[in-house]
C-alpha cells in the first residue's frame, strides 16, 4: 500500500503540490488528471524521489520513502518504476540494450553497473528482457536502434525497461500525450495488462477523461497543487467537470488537445545515476 499524507512541494512561493494525502492500495490502477500546472507531474516525481517533498510523508508498505537516502534510495527508485512522456531512451542504442537498461540498479557498486553499459549481461537477463520484448509484440525490432520506432513502440519499449526493474509500482507521467490516438490505445493496453496480470500498482497521468474513465479503476482530479476529486470514474461526469474546474467538459478536453499540440518531440534525457 502506498500511502501520502500531506506531501507538498514549493517553488519559491508557488505550491505545485500542496497538502496532498493518499492511501492507494496494491493492484490498483490510478488516473490522475486536471489542466496544465496542476501539479500532476510534480506529485509522480515526489513518490519516485525525483523531486524532494517540502513537507508531508511517503510511506510505502509502512517504510518511510522520504527518510530513504543512498543505496536505500536507488533500490526505492527500481521498485518504483517510472515511465516518462519523452520515453527517455538512449536512441542510437538497440531496442535490446534499452530493455536491458532497466537492470542497472539491481548491480552492486559502481563497477558493476559500468560493466552493464558495456553490454556485459547475463543470458538470464537477456532472457528477461527478450521475452519482455515478445510480450509487448517488440520482438522483431530487438536489434533495431530505438529512434528507427514510431512513439507507440518507444512507449512500449520503456514499458519493458520498467518491467526490468521487477517494480512494485509503475508511475506513468503522461505517457501518451505525444502519440496518435493509435499508438495511445496501444500503450494504455499494454499498461492495463501489466496491472492486470502482473498485479502491480500503475499510476498515470492523463490529459484525456476518456482515456481515464475507459482505463483506470479509480480517478483522482488535481488543481493547483490540490487533490479536488477522488472516486469511481463514473462519478467524474460532465457537471462535475463544471463544478470543479469552471469549464465545460468540452472546454477541458480542448485545452487538453492544446497541451498535446503543445508538447516538443520526444527526445533522450538520461535518468540513470552510478552513484
Amino acid at each position: 500500500m502506498l500511502e501520502i499524507e500531506g506531501l507538498t512541494r514549493r517553488f519559491g512561493r508557488v505550491k505545485a503540490v500542496d497538502g496532498v494525502s493518499l492511501t492507494v492500495p496494491a493492484g490498483q490502477m490510478v488516473g490522475v488528471i486536471g489542466r496544465s500546472g496542476a501539479g500532476k507531474s510534480t506529485l509522480l516525481r515526489l513518490i519516485n524521489r525525483l523531486a524532494e517533498p517540502s513537507e508531508g510523508r511517503i510511506r510505502f508498505e509502512g517504510r518511510d520513502v522520504t527518510a530513504l537516502q543512498g543505496r536505500a534510495l536507488r533500490d526505492w527508485r527500481t521498485g518504483c518504476a517510472m515511465i516518462f512522456q519523452q520515453f527517455n531512451l538512449v536512441q542510437r542504442l538497440d531496442v535490446l540494450t534499452n530493455v536491458l537498461i532497466g537492470r542497472l540498479n539491481h548491480r552492486h557498486g559502481v563497477m558493476a553497473r559500468l560493466g552493464s553499459l558495456f553490454c556485459q549481461f547475463s543470458a538470464e537477463e537477456r532472457a528477461m528482457a527478450l521475452a519482455a520484448l515478445e510480450r509487448f509484440d517488440l520482438l522483431s525490432t530487438a536489434l533495431q536502434r530505438a529512434d528507427t520506432l514510431s512513439g507507440g513502440q518507444q512507449q512500449r519499449v520503456a514499458i519493458c525497461r520498467a518491467l526490468m526493474q521487477q517494480p512494485r509500482l509503475i508511475l506513468a507521467d503522461e505517457p501518451i500525450a505525444s502519440l496518435d490516438p493509435r499508438n495511445a490505445r496501444t500503450v494504455m493496453d499494454a499498461l492495463a495488462e501489466v496491472n492486470r496480470r502482473d498485479g502491480l500498482t500503475v499510476m498515470v497521468n492523463l490529459h484525456h477523461l476518456d482515456t481515464a474513465r475507459e482505463y483506470c479503476t479509480r480517478v483522482i482530479a488535481m488543481q493547483q497543487g490540490r487533490v479536488v476529486f477522488d472516486g469511481a470514474p463514473a462519478e467524474l461526469d460532465a457537471a462535475r467537470i463544471t463544478q470543479i474546474y469552471g469549464i465545460t467538459e468540452a472546454e477541458f478536453q480542448a485545452e487538453a488537445a492544446a497541451a498535446v499540440n503543445a508538447t516538443p518531440a520526444p527526445g533522450f534525457v538520461p535518468q540513470v545515476a552510478l552513484a
